[in-house]
C-alpha cells in the first residue's frame, strides 16, 4: 500500500492488502531506510512540536524523527509485523516514551475523537485514487490549528516496469485538494523533484506534496 520508491516496481498481487505486507515484514531485512522522509523534515522541522499521527508508518522511520524533535506521536499501519518493527526501533533509538503505535487501515481509518497537531502519511497509495477520500478521513484527526501533511508518488515516476494498477494508486499534490473538508487552507500543494539511487541506478521522481491547516475558527 505504501512505498518510498525502493520497491514501487515490485509485482505482487497482494500489494495492497495487509497480507502482502505482513509477509514483506516477516522477513529478516529491513523494508526501508529508516531515514526520515525529506518532505516530512522539510515541513515539520518548522513547527512547533506537539502531538503528531503518522499513518502508514511502516518501520517507523518518520516516527521515530519527529519523537526525536520532541514530537509526542502515535504510529499507524494495518500490518502488525511493520507496527511491531516500529516499537524496537523505537526502543533501541531511545524513544519509546514519546510513541505509541495504532494498527488501523487508513481505508476504514476513523479519528474517533482523537486529534492530532500534526497528521502526516507519506507514500501510502490506495487502488484507483482512493488516496482523495483517504486525505477527507485523515483530516479529521487534525486539531483546529494543526496542519496535514501527506506526500506520494507522481504517476509519471520513472519506475521501471510499474504496473498500471499502482500507477492508478499515485497521484499528483492537486489531484488531493478536492479531498480536503471545508475550514482547511491549503499552504502548498506542489510536486517536489528529486533523484533516488536504487541498485546504483539514479531515478528523478516528484514527491506530490500537500499541506493544509485546519483553521482555528
Amino acid at each position: 500500500m505504501h512505498t518510498d520508491g525502493t520497491h514501487a516496481h515490485d509485482e505482487d498481487p497482494n500489494y495492497f492488502e495487509v497480507a502482502g505486507w505482513e509477509e514483506r515484514y516477516a522477513g529478516a531485512d529491513s523494508v526501508w531506510s529508516g531515514k526520515p522522509n525529506p518532505q516530512l523534515v522539510a515541513e515539520a522541522s518548522g513547527l512547533r512540536p506537539g502531538t503528531a499521527l503518522d499513518v502508514g508508518c511502516g518501520e517507523g522511520g518518520d516516527v521515530i524523527w519527529l519523537a526525536q524533535q520532541g514530537w509526542q506521536v502515535t504510529g499507524a499501519d494495518f500490518a502488525a509485523g511493520g507496527l511491531a518493527r516500529a516499537a524496537r526501533h523505537a526502543e533501541q533509538a531511545g524513544v519509546a516514551d514519546r510513541t505509541q503505535w495504532w494498527q488501523v487501515d487508513v481505508r476504514q481509518f476513523d479519528a474517533g475523537g482523537r486529534s492530532y497537531d500534526l497528521v502526516t502519511s507519506h507514500f501510502l497509495h490506495l487502488p484507483d485514487g482512493g488516496m482523495v477520500d483517504a486525505v477527507g478521513r485523515l483530516a479529521g484527526a487534525v486539531a483546529p490549528g494543526g496542519h496535514l501533511l501527506v506526500v506520494g508518488h507522481s504517476p509519471a515516476a520513472h519506475f521501471a516496469e510499474l504496473s498500471e494498477a499502482k500507477r492508478r494508486a499515485m497521484f499528483l499534490a492537486a489531484d488531493l485538494v478536492p479531498g480536503l473538508p471545508s475550514g482547511f487552507e491549503v499552504l502548498v500543494a506542489e510536486q517536489r523533484p528529486r533523484t533516488v539511487v536504487r541498485d546504483g541506478v539514479s531515478i528523478d521522481i516528484d514527491d506530490s506534496t500537500l499541506l493544509a491547516r485546519r483553521l482555528l475558527a
